[in-house]
């Protein structure tokens, strides 16, 4: 163990003890009866979460009545229950599983042993099928107490990977040096405090760091992910959700690597930069105007800036050793998260969405870094229109989410598929606006020719042959049509 760790530990008890015994910590000398440890580890747990803390404690080594250390001779590493590990024995008796931990504390005043007991998250935590509570210095079931048990129930969250902790017990120092908090104020517009309290004091009410023991602090994933200076400072599975960049000189990842970047600043800090860095990089396309020739990117840039946000927003941040992924092809964007989408592909135009990392999405739509709720996809394919582009491609899989912007094809290039899915997302626009799809929308939507407008019609055909639009009116053929679900 670390000398760092070790003093924390000692921190830790000098705080509790300081605390007393409330409903989420509670202390014994001596005491090793198994069953007794796992009720208490049931109770202790639901407590924590009714009391908003986020871990409870079991503490050995400290008199109970005068709350003084009096070292204790309970090793839970050596402890056994029959043949079997206590460890083991116990994670059999708890359910659901929590993440419990033993730590042996050499505290100056005599031996301490520490369980970390986790709050309850998503429901209560029981020992032998029975869920438990602290009231005093009782512990009963929870049933018996309906009140309680009900406002539990109202308390229970799933967890939430924002607020694990990225760096633990560290100085206010090290977090105005690992946190570029000139960039949360700017971001968040609101001015910089002439000093360091008043700085810390707005990071903590975002919940991007949150006060540890011995005056240290923590900083959160949340606070590391978003505004980390350097993400290469933080453990290697913080470090590895950097942005990825990479743009090639042909048309597949056979093709000469022009460019490469592993993002090391976090996705709030390095935002602007990387959306500024990666339209240097776009492909353009030379108009000539009316005096001057002029260049256009071959991508919308607004479609880029909402693709990657809605990439780092919707993340599976519990997947390791995988972050967002932005490859740049001659022909093609491909920008990739890890985790299944939670919506359909062919139902995020128009259905709310639905984020994974509620607290980074609030806080990035505030900073003006997304797009409010459930407008973000619907620009990206509106830019594709505008600028004639075939339609954007969503793939999902098991364990990753994609989407393939496509740079300018005529409508005999775009392939039958492609077709067919510009003149839903084509339906989908119109129907969220208030209007119908029509034979000369599509043929607008597509670059079609007028005197060729069969060619429109032959897609709307195969279109209603898979069932992704339908007429608006089936008494009036001439009405125009509308998504399926619609």
């Amino acid at each position: 163990m670390s000398a760092a760790n070790s003093q924390r530990l000692i921190d830790l008890v000098s705080d509790l003890l300081a605390q007393g015994e409330v409903s989420w910590v509670e202390f014994k000398h001596n005491n090793s009866n198994a069953e007794m440890i796992a009720t208490r580890i049931s109770a202790i747990s639901n407590s924590a979460c009714l009391s908003g803390q986020s871990i409870g404690y079991l503490l050995w080594g400290i008199d109970d009545v005068s709350l003084s250390i009096v070292g204790t001779t309970f090793d839970p590493n050596s402890y056994r229950v029959g043949n079997q590990v206590f460890a083991l024995w116990l994670a059999q008796r708890l359910a659901p599983s929590i993440a419990f931990q033993f730590h042996q504390v050499d505290h100056p005043l005599g031996r301490v042993v520490v369980l970390e007991i986790p709050a309850a998250n998503a429901a209560p935590v029981t020992a032998n099928g029975i869920a438990y509570i602290r009231i005093g210095s009782a512990t009963p079931r929870l049933t018996d107490y309906p009140e309680r048990y009900q406002a539990l129930l109202s308390e229970l969250r799933p967890y939430a990977w924002e607020s694990g902790i990225a760096l633990q017990y560290i100085t206010a120092d090290d977090v105005l040096n690992l946190l570029d908090y000139a960039q949360y104020f700017r971001l968040t517009k609101q001015p910089l405090p002439d000093n360091r309290a008043g700085i810390l004091e707005r990071l903590t009410a975002d919940h991007l760091i949150i006060a540890d023991v011995g005056s240290k602090w923590n900083i959160t994933n949340l606070g590391a992910i978003l505004f980390a200076a350097d993400l290469t400072l933080f453990p290697q599975a913080m470090a590895r959700k950097g942005v990825r960049f990479v743009s090639y000189g042909g048309a597949n990842r056979a093709a000469t690597v022009k460019n490469r970047q592993d993002g090391k600043r976090g996705y709030a800090a390095g935002f602007e930069g990387l959306i500024a860095f990666i339209n240097g990089l776009l492909p353009k396309n030379e108009h000539i105007g009316q005096a001057l020739r002029v260049e256009h990117p071959l991508f919308p840039e607004l479609a880029i800036r909402e693709l990657v946000a809605n990439a780092l927003v919707h993340q599976d941040m519990t997947i390791s050793g995988a972050g967002p992924q932005i490859e740049m092809f001659e022909d093609r964007i491909e920008i990739t998260n890890p985790g299944a989408p939670l919506l359909a592909p062919d139902r995020m135009i128009d259905l709310p969405p639905r984020s994974r990392n509620e607290a980074m999405a609030s806080l990035m739509r505030r900073m003006g870094l997304c797009e409010e709720q459930g407008s973000g996809l619907d620009k990206v394919i509106a830019q594709a229109e505008l600028f004639q582009l075939p339609a954007p491609l969503f793939k999902a899989s098991d364990d990753a989410f994609q989407v393939i912007l496509y740079g300018p094809r005529t409508f005999a290039q775009m392939t039958p598929d492609e077709r067919v899915r510009a003149c839903y997302q084509h339906a989908v626009l119109k129907f969220l606006s208030g209007d119908r799809m029509r034979n000369a929308s599509l043929c607008a939507r597509l670059g079609i020719a007028k005197q060729n407008a069969a060619q429109a019609s032959q897609v709307i055909t195969l279109a209603l042959q898979q069932r992704l639009i339908r007429p608006a009116d089936s008494d009036h053929p001439r009405s125009g049509y509308v998504p399926s679900w619609a």
